[in-house]
């Protein structure tokens, strides 16, 4: 008995195999159908896609075909083939916009776009992509959304990802000691971000960026620049009186400050 129980576990795949490839090689379209439904059930989703491949064309216009091109499409993004997946999701939408799959389509097709965004140092084209898919799904479901909770979470990822890209930008400059450049673009980056939660770091390294300008420039510059920074400063203050990240090292450099400007009169 037991050698016969262990003979199955070893047959038994291969006759499995040799059906599915007998079903792929087959001119029978209903054949490779049923079985793609099948493989697909059971989450095995490579094998139902290399059927899907074959069945799709041979399904545009039928009853079937609406329950076909949602599988297809799923089949792609379980899969995490997010390029596929989104293209296929945007498909079905077009196709059937009364289809009641049409919200999750939307929303997965967006969803494939927030994992293909890279992080935050690279090209955000995609990025952008999936908070302009995401946006359009919760301005269409904007009452009564299955998925409004997840896609207001991506969007928030998303521009958090962004304003991280444009703060390191500014701040490789003033790293660089670029310092006038660094000013420049953290003014650009408050004005596109005002609520970011890298806001304090933006406006304490605009300050030491103008500080450094500042000591470091001719004599006859000094004094502008250092009341600049000065100005910097308390624009700093007015957000982080009490509490900050940086509000001990910008109390220095304000402390620093107030004596070179004493001595200059």
């Amino acid at each position: 008995m037991k050698r016969l129980f262990y003979l199955l576990i070893c047959v038994l795949p291969f006759g499995a195999c040799s059906e599915y490839q007998k079903v792929l090689k087959s001119e029978d379209v209903s054949l490779k159908y049923n079985m793609a439904e099948e493989l697909y059930k059971e989450g095995k989703y490579q094998k139902a896609l290399r059927l899907f491949e074959q069945v799709v064309p041979k399904y545009r216009g039928k009853p079937q075909a609406e329950r076909i091109m949602y599988h297809y499409a799923n089949t792609y993004y379980q899969l995490k083939d997010y390029y596929v997946a989104s293209y296929q999701f945007d498909r079905f939408v077009t196709s059937y916009p009364k289809s009641e799959k049409k919200e999750e389509a939307q929303f997965k097709a967006a969803e494939s776009y927030y994992h293909l965004s890279p992080r935050y140092s690279l090209d955000q084209e995609d990025t952008d992509k999936a908070v302009e898919k995401l946006q359009g799904y919760i301005n269409t479901y904007a009452e009564e959304g299955k998925h409004l909770e997840s896609a207001n979470k991506m969007v928030i990822d998303l521009r958090t990802k962004k304003e991280r890209k444009a703060y390191e930008i500014a701040k490789q400059f003033h790293h660089r000691e670029d310092y006038k450049v660094a000013i420049n673009a953290f003014d650009m980056y408050l004005v596109d971000y005002p609520g970011s939660a890298f806001r304090e770091k933006a406006l304490y390294y605009k300050l030491e960026s103008q500080y450094l300008l500042a000591i470091g420039s001719y004599d006859f510059l000094v004094k502008d620049r250092l009341e600049q920074a000065e100005e910097y400063y308390r624009l700093y203050k007015k957000y982080y009186k009490t509490e900050g990240e940086h509000l001990e090292d910008a109390n220095e450099i304000a402390e620093d400050i107030k004596l070179r400007l004493e001595k200059r009169n």
